[in-house]
């Protein structure tokens, strides 16, 4: 089936989340994004809210020309799916697509996919491939080419690559890689993922960002940068790591999606200097940025640029590796978490730009959150617990990136615990340096997106072995509960397991998580018909600039 009609039959399954989200157990936002993953249309979805779907603003016909001008990190285009920051993302999606895109309205569209279907027990997956998308070196994508992706992004051996967490369903526990049998062609056009136990997201992890496909000819020694073969509406001119990266506008006119109004997008690196890119705003060299961090958004908003901001489920984690001395003390992991206010945290380090978190990396805004009992901090009691456990002395080395709010984050973190009466080491590094070994640091920081599904950001995050457990936790009884919870889309039976889930993780002290933050951009208004969205993704398919 395709990507269904507001007009045609709803599944049960997506009334049943209806009546949920209607009677207030299920934020709507999540109701979006779990309604289209069993395949109804944003419309379909929105209607049976009794609400009409929302439509993107565009007061005019857009106009055709001009080259957009990014403020952006520029990193490390070599292989999508060990993509680690959000940034090579933004570069590479405007030549390489996924299958599958989180839009700003929460729900998951078609992209290389036309539509799916998903059974009633989410074990069974029929992907229906999209027909007129054309690689810019002239092959048709096909079934061979959605295969071709889903088996590297199961190939668990491969370091760093974070989609075999994501796929984690079909993999063989044995090879390492997918089962045999799981990835069925069916025709050209039409590929079946056949699951040992339900998985409720797959959908979800195919919209995420180290999920751009790449085509059929991309080993695992191949370089994105070096032969930017792509499906989407621009194509690679160059990249330099560091300082600049720019596409043009498809030469042979054959996206799917027809030609985009810019000529190109240049993406200018600043580094994480921030009063740079503000010197860039006013003197005329940049027309939008990627990111408006809270302690940047006066000084923006005083140039007269025009803001977008949005609540979402971007946060920062402090995470201490179980697996490593000291943090391999429970008691101390503890106490380090007891000894740190959240409230404040939310005050000092992003000016309450958005809100308090609760050290278990599950949102309010996910489905299946649980309101558990409030930890208060008590920081007297915390350096008691470390004494306890033989660690009044030992060195807390907490380290950072260097020059944005991470850093005053890690720094309100660390005034902390030495308030409390710990013996605090701070270390800062240059993003590159930081960025190389960013899962291997004994206590830092790292910023992390949002995904629409609790037990999705729990699998990458926290499941034992995955590529991105920066945290090594470690705990059988949260990995046998979160399997379980990830075949279960009742959001209410989920949220019983989210309850267990959240506590364990709590009560294994292995993060500080101190708030979620507001995503904000800022933009000149000659850039028209662009949006914030909550991922930090950027589409500029439609975007055209005003002269």
């Amino acid at each position: 089936m395709t990507h269904l009609k507001p007009q045609e039959n709803v599944r049960t399954v997506v009334r049943k989340l209806a009546e949920e989200t209607r009677a207030g157990r299920m934020a709507r936002r999540e109701f979006i994004a779990l309604a289209s993953t069993f395949g109804a249309s944003s419309a379909a979805a929105y209607g049976l809210l009794g609400m009409a779907a929302p439509t993107p603003a565009q007061a005019q016909e857009g106009k055709k020309g001009g080259v957009l001008r990014v403020a952006s990190r520029v990193l490390e285009i070599a292989d999508p799916r060990k993509f680690a920051w959000t940034e090579p993302g933004n570069i590479s999606r405007q030549f390489c697509e996924p299958m599958v895109r989180w839009a700003p309205d929460y729900s998951f569209q078609p992209m290389l996919l036309e539509g799916w279907e998903v059974s009633d027990d989410a074990q069974t997956y029929v992907l229906n491939v999209r027909r007129n998308a054309v690689w810019n070196n002239g092959d048709q994508f096909n079934a061979d080419d959605v295969i071709h992706n889903l088996n590297r992004w199961c190939d668990k051996g491969v370091e760093g690559n974070s989609m075999a967490a994501r796929m984690a369903t079909l993999i063989d526990p044995d090879t390492g890689k997918a089962l045999d049998g799981a990835i069925e062609k069916v025709d050209d056009f039409t590929v079946q993922l056949n699951l040992p136990r339900p998985d409720i997201t797959l959908i979800a992890g195919m919209s995420d960002y180290p999920a751009l496909c790449v085509h059929r000819s991309h080993g695992d020694d191949s370089d994105l940068a070096k032969a930017p073969i792509g499906t989407g509406p621009f194509e690679l001119v160059s990249i330099e790591i560091g300082t600049m990266a720019e596409v043009k506008r498809r030469e042979d006119g054959k996206w799917w999606g027809g030609e985009p109004y810019l000529d190109g997008v240049r993406f200018i690196d600043f580094g994480t200097d921030n009063a740079s890119i503000v010197a860039a705003f006013d003197g005329g060299e940049i027309d939008i940025n990627d990111e408006s961090t809270a302690d940047m958004i006066e000084s923006y908003d005083a140039l007269g640029l025009v803001k977008q901001s949005k609540p979402t489920a971007n946060t920062i984690v402090a995470r201490m590796r179980m697996d490593t001395p000291p943090y391999d003390s429970k008691e101390l992991r503890n106490a380090i978490q007891l000894a740190c206010d959240n409230e404040v945290l939310l005050a000092i380090s992003i000016n309450n730009e958005g809100i308090p978190a609760e050290n278990h990396h599950v949102a309010p805004f996910h489905p299946e959150y649980a309101e558990l009992p409030k930890i208060a901090p008590d920081p007297e009691k915390a350096i008691e617990m470390a004494k306890a456990a033989g660690h009044a002395e030992t060195e807390i080395d907490i380290i950072s990136i260097d020059g944005d709010w991470r850093t005053t984050t890690t720094d309100a973190i660390g005034a902390q615990l030495r308030q409390a009466g710990f013996n605090v080491k701070r270390t800062v590094m240059p993003g590159n340096t930081f960025w190389n070994d960013w899962t291997k640091y004994p206590f830092s920081t790292t910023n992390w997106g949002p995904r629409p599904l609790g037990v999705q950001v729990l699998a990458l995050a926290y499941r034992t072995g995955e590529a991105w457990n920066e945290s090594g936790h470690s705990d059988p009884e949260f990995d046998a509960t979160l399997e379980e919870a990830l075949g279960v889309f009742d959001a209410d039976k989920r949220r019983a397991y989210s309850a267990k889930l959240q506590t364990i993780l709590q009560a294994n002290g292995v993060i500080i998580q101190p708030f979620w933050r507001n995503q904000a951009l800022h933009h000149t208004d000659r850039v028209q018909n662009v949006n914030a969205h909550q991922f930090r993704e950027m589409h500029f398919e439609r975007v055209w600039l005003d002269a």
